[in-house]
């Protein structure tokens, strides 16, 4: 039997960063590869708590099929958070959940593009919304990042250069990989871009509660008085991934389409996760949990930033970041990066290249992409201490 793959995924490459992880379970290798919260920063107990009393108290409410816009006390819990915590939302928007962040972008763009229209995008950005860009036959364009962010002079070139460009997409806050902040001045100046140009912002906010240092910057979504920013956030990075619990903030006159969006993807998220999400505001203080957790992230983030500075701070280059889960390493120009990568695996330190996040993986790239949260600290000072002694090969 013959048969042909849709052109849309003929050509789609596994995630770089899965893949990889795979090696992760070999005995004793240490993981700068992967992308998860801290284990420590489970509530696990809480969960387990919550998933008893809701069992136990009306099973068949968390067992039976839910609402597609998703369980309506947690909605409003999120829409409530959200206002007091990030001024994000208003009348004129509508919360939805969602099984995970990715699932946000996925039905964005089903509901913002036709095959062959462009998205707009941080380069490098993360894989799974790369691949889901590309999976609906989305052309990316990649406008460069700097330190504080999208550089907003190429972004207005490629606005320009793009007419069949739908929606920007962006990750603002400890950026995925770069770990970049986008600063407040270019916040307000890509609302204004995309504006003036009738595209959408799709503003991708998973790490914006792992903030271990600086101040908070407002959302691009606490700006928006023309309904014109689709918001996406999680609570994988600040309860458990497992759980798949996210959410979306849309205008109004986008909800009725992202739901359909919403139907043909999954009909609902899973009721008894939504309910313990839920349950967990009833019963617990959300922002302690969060204030606790950052401590965790503080003492990982610092320590790894430590160990490269001692231990290959003549070979590798970073941009510290506030918060999240990644550094973003540039290697020196004379080192293949592809070579570096796999000598870190023979010596069994797994960590991600680079060209997994760019828009085109076929270009030149020097960069690795480092997680702190997931290695126990005795693994990041063993893991950097031997990126440190295969750097002086290059020497």
């Amino acid at each position: 039997m013959s048969y042909e793959l849709s052109k849309k995924y003929a050509n789609l490459k596994p995630s770089a960063v899965r893949e990889i992880l795979k090696a992760t379970s070999q005995p004793g290798m240490i993981a700068f590869a992967g992308g998860s919260p801290a284990v420590e920063a489970f509530p696990c107990e809480e969960v387990q708590l919550l998933s008893n009393k809701i069992l136990s108290e009306n099973p068949v409410a968390a067992l039976v099929y839910g609402v597609s816009e998703g369980y309506e006390p947690l909605r409003n819990h999120v829409k409530q958070w959200l206002k007091e915590r990030e001024h994000v939302g208003s009348e004129d928007d509508v919360v939805l959940i969602t099984s995970g962040g990715t699932q946000v972008m996925d039905i964005a763009t089903r509901v913002l593009t036709s095959e062959g229209d462009a998205v707009i995008c941080e380069d490098p950005s993360f894989i799974g919304s790369l691949n889901c860009f590309r999976s609906h036959g989305c052309e990316l364009v990649g406008v460069p990042i700097d330190a504080d962010g999208m550089n907003i002079e190429a972004l207005e070139k490629a606005v320009k250069n793009t007419p069949n460009a739908k929606f920007i997409y962006t990750i603002p806050n400890f950026q995925n990989p770069g770990g970049t902040t986008l600063s407040l001045e270019k916040r307000r100046k890509m609302y204004e871009i995309a504006k003036e140009n009738n595209l959408v912002i799709l503003e991708d906010n998973p790490y914006g509660n792992l903030r271990v240092e600086g101040e908070d910057v407002p959302s691009i979504k606490s700006m928006d008085t023309d309904g014109i920013v689709v918001y996406a956030g999680s609570f994988s990075k600040i309860l458990a991934p497992g759980i798949r619990v996210a959410y979306a903030v849309v205008p109004k006159k986008m909800a009725g389409a992202f739901t359909i969006g919403k139907q043909v993807s999954d009909v609902h998220s899973g009721v008894l996760n939504q309910m313990i999400v839920s349950r967990w505001f009833d019963e617990y203080d959300v922002d302690v949990h969060i204030e606790n957790i950052r401590q965790i992230y503080r003492r990982k983030l610092n320590l790894m930033c430590d160990c490269l500075d001692k231990y290959c701070g003549d070979f590798i280059s970073y941009v510290r970041p506030q918060g999240g889960l990644f550094i973003w390493a540039r290697l020196p120009e004379n080192v293949d990066m592809l070579e570096y990568v796999n000598k870190l695996i023979e010596r069994r330190v797994a960590v991600v290249p680079g060209t997994a996040f760019m828009t085109d993986d076929t270009a030149p790239c020097h960069y690795i992409r480092l997680n702190f949260s997931t290695p126990a600290d005795e693994d990041i000072i063993k893991g950097v201490e031997i990126m440190g002694e295969i750097a002086k090969e290059y020497n």
